[in-house]
C-alpha cells in the first residue's frame, strides 16, 4: 500500500480547497470511511483521482481528503458495475444517474421495473422506519417459511434490494443498519430456538467469522442460520477476527470447519491475501468454507476453499457427514 504524502502542502485550486470545515450534510467522509464504504482500496482511489479526475475530494483544513455525499454515492455504483466485470476506465466518467441505470440493466432489473409486491413491502416497512411491524412482519414470515426457506427465498433477495436501494441513495446508511439490526434479532432469535444436536449424530463444529477488513455480519449470521439449521454445531465470533485469532479459536474449539463471509464490499486482493494465509495457518486438518459477494470469490476461486452459496450450506455439511462416515469404515476396517 502506498502512504500518502503528508509532505505535500494542501492544493490551492479553489474548486477542491474548503476554506471553511466541511459541513456534515455535504462532506462526511474521509478516505479511509469511504475505502471501509466502498471496498475500493485508498491506492486506488489516489489512482483513480489522477487518471480519471475522480473522485475529486475536497481539503480540510489540515490538507485531508474529504469526500462529497454524491462522490460516495457515485463511487458505490463504480464499484457495483466493477463487480460486475466492468472496467474502471469504461464506467467512472458516467453521471451517477447513468451508472444506476447501467447497474440496472446489467443486473437483469430496468429503471421502471418494480420489485416483487411483497419485498416491496418489507422495503417501504424500512424506508418509513416502521422497524416495529418490520420485526413482526419477518418474524411471521420465518414461522410460516420455516428457516432454511425464510433465508433463502426471502431474506436473501430482500437483503439485495435493501443494498441495492442502499447503493442508489434511495435508503440513508442508518436505514440500511435499521434493517440489519432488525433481520438480525429475528434470525438469532430463530437460531436459538433451534433444538441441540443429538450428540450421537454426526454433527461439524463451524467456526464462524469474518477477515478484520470485513464489517459486515448479516451474510456470517445468515449462514448460520441455515448451518444451525442443519444440525451443525456453530460457534460465532461476529466479525472483524484478527487472522491469528481465528487460528486459536478454531484450536480452542476443535472446529472441523472455518466459514468465513466477504460482502460486496470486501477488497478482492485482501480476500485472497487473508484466505491464503489463514489457510497455511489452520492446516490441512480444519475445512476452509467461504462465501458472500465479494467479485474475488467468483472470478478466482481459491482451490483451497470451497466457495459456497447460501443454498449449497446443506449439501456441504451432508458432504462432510458422508466423508466422516468413510474415513470411520476405513478406520474399523484397519483396525480388523
Amino acid at each position: 500500500m502506498f502512504p500518502a504524502n503528508r509532505a505535500q502542502p494542501p492544493r490551492t485550486d479553489s474548486r477542491l480547497t474548503m476554506k471553511t470545515p466541511p459541513s456534515p450534510s455535504t462532506v462526511s467522509s474521509t478516505i479511509s470511511d469511504v475505502e471501509r464504504d466502498t471496498g475500493v482500496a485508498k491506492e486506488t482511489l489516489r489512482v483513480w483521482e489522477r487518471r480519471y479526475e475522480f473522485p475529486q475530494p475536497l481539503r480540510d483544513p489540515n490538507g485531508e481528503r474529504v469526500y462529497p455525499v454524491e462522490q460516495v454515492q457515485k463511487l458505490r455504483l463504480v464499484k457495483r458495475l466493477i463487480d460486475l466485470g466492468f472496467r474502471p476506465g469504461k464506467v467512472i466518467r458516467h453521471s451517477t444517474d447513468e451508472l444506476q441505470a447501467l447497474a440496472e440493466q446489467t443486473s437483469g432489473r430496468s429503471s421502471a421495473s418494480v420489485p416483487a409486491p411483497e419485498l416491496q413491502l418489507y422495503l417501504e416497512l424500512c424506508k418509513t422506519h416502521q422497524m416495529e411491524a418490520l420485526r413482526r412482519k419477518l418474524s411471521q414470515a420465518q414461522m410460516t417459511m420455516g428457516l432454511k426457506r425464510f433465508v433463502i427465498d426471502l431474506v436473501a433477495p430482500l437483503t439485495t434490494l435493501v443494498g441495492e436501494a442502499w447503493a442508489s441513495g434511495m435508503l440513508a446508511v442508518f436505514e440500511e443498519h435499521l434493517y440489519t439490526e432488525s433481520l438480525a434479532i429475528v434470525l438469532r432469535s430463530a437460531i436459538f430456538a433451534i433444538p441441540q444436536a443429538d450428540s450421537n449424530t454426526a454433527a461439524p463444529r463451524i467456526l464462524l467469522t469474518t477477515l478484520p477488513q470485513e464489517r459486515h455480519a448479516l451474510g456470517l449470521l445468515m449462514a448460520e442460520a441455515l448451518a444451525a439449521a442443519e444440525g451443525a454445531h456453530c460457534i460465532s465470533l461476529g466479525v472483524q477476527t484478527p487472522l491469528l485469532d481465528i487460528v486459536e479459536a478454531a484450536r480452542v474449539q476443535h472446529a472441523d470447519v472455518v466459514a468465513l463471509s466477504f460482502s460486496a464490499s470486501m477488497n478482492s486482493r485482501q480476500a485472497l491475501d487473508g484466505l491464503a494465509e489463514l489457510h497455511t495457518r489452520l492446516g490441512e486438518g480444519i475445512e476452509l468454507w467461504v462465501g458472500g459477494a465479494c467479485a474475488a470469490l467468483s472470478r478466482r476461486k481459491p482451490p483451497f476453499a470451497r466457495v459456497l452459496g447460501l443454498d449449497s450450506i446443506g449439501g456441504a455439511i451432508e458432504a462432510w457427514r458422508q466423508r466422516q462416515t468413510q474415513a470411520q469404515a476405513q478406520a474399523v476396517g484397519q483396525r480388523a
